[in-house]
């Protein structure tokens, strides 16, 4: 890999191996640091169907890494976790914030292989 790049290229996603989904905990979230970044995943079992997420663990409202702390739920039919801090709801697919139109938080890709975890960067 060439450490020369061009002004104009830009970095391109990629997906990190991040932990087993043993590693995971049902209905609540854990984090994840990544590239230097902490990213708070969760694994969400409603009604049989299992589903992931992952979003930025930095809450913007209360300037903390605690997002992965929160309470998880649905809201307005929407998959959320509440700050553990002042309680906004973040929507876990999206990262909005369902309290403040100029609130978000950033959401990551998620794919399970072989029982891995993988996170698009």
């Amino acid at each position: 890999m060439s450490t020369h790049m061009q002004a104009q290229a830009m970095p391109s996603a990629q997906w990190h191996d991040v932990c087993h989904i043993d590693d995971l905990v049902t209905n609540s979230g854990v984090c994840a640091l990544v590239e230097g970044q902490q990213i708070a995943i969760f694994n969400i079992v409603q009604g049989g169907d299992k589903q992931y997420f992952a979003i930025s663990n930095w809450d913007p409202v209360g300037h903390a890494n605690v997002l992965y702390r929160g309470i998880v739920g649905t809201l307005q039919d929407k998959v959320v976790v509440a700050s553990p801090l002042y309680k906004e709801h973040y929507e876990l697919a999206t990262g909005k914030c369902l309290e403040r139109e100029d609130v978000s938080v950033q959401p990551f890709a998620v794919r399970i292989e072989q029982d891995r975890v993988l996170i698009e960067l």
